[in-house]
């Protein structure tokens, strides 16, 4: 096994937001440095993908610099790189993974692909340098992944093992909230501007349904997405307002709703001892709200600059990979569409 303090260098670059960042012993972060791209693509209401991958190219030498002055260190004070192999849009991940291949042949330092989904497992893990250590999470533990490109329930038994219990059937959380946004009118991203507008709206208002499937695991969010639709369809054909605020919170409510009770159902049928919550919608408040009122499992949930795409959750997933001696050869291509139960 290889020694357990560790600096690794971490490089995201799965959909738009190209990152770096240094990360030691798979905790602390000493740099984290993002380069957005959400307001370019806001123009499209979603990520354009050959866009995506000009601007990772403009950004990236320039991000990882930044991160590595930021940890004021060079690359004879790493001991790693690890970079996003997949899943995520593949002429984005070739620009990350490349440029990580071209660093390792050049240090003659380590390197391994990490799968973003493990990255966003393991942000539950970080905290920036100089604060206060928070709580390690304890295995085994249920985690939700919910994303824009994910919702899922994985059981986590020990480091680097997954189980996914479950997935969606159709859209994504974070999709369902992109769409609804749409319908809406408002902007793009959707989660964060339906939470917007939840704020100032009776979430009681509409008695939107929360689907049963027959895999007690599995999500499903198009029939929630088709009840919004039509509500709002109504409003618009009777030539009244739409009630937008309320829309808004009664959705959220929903999708809050089915998130919820499944991951604390899967957490007491798999006898979990805690429980993650992560990835972009981890984000919502109203989320966070639901799963910190209960008292039944510890919850960890990523502070707010961890729950969408950055590197240091990807440096942090290398590490448990590099002291496991997991390593990949320089041959290595995307998988842009990895699942997580694949890297078990």
């Amino acid at each position: 096994m290889k020694k357990i303090d560790m600096r690794v260098l971490g490089i995201e670059s799965s959909c738009d937001e190209t990152a770096a960042a240094v990360v030691e012993n798979g905790r602390v972060i000493q740099s984290s440095v993002i380069a957005s791209q959400v307001d370019l693509h806001a123009q499209f209401g979603g990520v354009y993908p050959e866009l995506a991958s000009r601007e990772h190219v403009k950004a990236i030498n320039a991000t990882v610099k930044e991160a590595l002055q930021q940890a004021h260190m060079g690359f004879g004070d790493l001991d790693g790189i690890a970079v996003t192999r997949g899943p995520g849009l593949a002429g984005s991940l070739v620009v990350g993974v490349n440029l990580a291949k071209g660093l390792a042949l050049s240090t003659d330092l380590p390197i391994v692909g990490v799968n973003h989904l493990e990255g966003h497992l393991y942000s539950a893990w970080l905290y920036q340098a100089g604060s206060k250590p928070s709580p390690e999470p304890k295995l085994p533990l249920l985690a939700l992944l919910v994303s824009g490109g994910h919702t899922e329930l994985v059981l986590m038994r020990d480091h680097l093992q997954y189980e996914v219990l479950g997935g969606t059937s159709d859209d994504a959380a974070g999709e369902a909230f992109d769409k609804v946004a749409r319908l809406l009118e408002l902007g793009y991203p959707g989660g964060p501007s339906i939470q917007k507008a939840a704020m100032q709206g009776n979430s009681r208002a509409f008695n939107f349904p929360v689907a049963r499937l027959s895999e007690p695991w599995s999500f499903s969010f198009s029939g929630l997405k088709t009840a919004v639709l039509r509500t709002v369809e109504e409003f618009k054909s009777a030539h009244k307002t739409v009630p937008t605020a309320d829309i808004a919170a009664s959705f959220q409510a929903a999708v809050v709703r089915a998130l919820f009770e499944k991951t604390i159902a899967a957490a007491r049928e798999f006898k979990a001892r805690e429980i993650i919550v992560a990835g972009g919608v981890s984000a919502n408040k109203a989320l966070r709200e639901a799963f910190r009122s209960q008292t039944e499992f510890r919850v960890h949930i990523p502070h707010i600059s961890l729950c969408t795409d950055n590197a240091a959750m990807i440096a942090a997933a290398g590490y448990r990979h590099f002291i496991a001696d997991e390593t990949s050869n320089l041959d290595f291509d995307v998988q842009a569409n990895w699942s997580l139960a694949e890297t078990a």
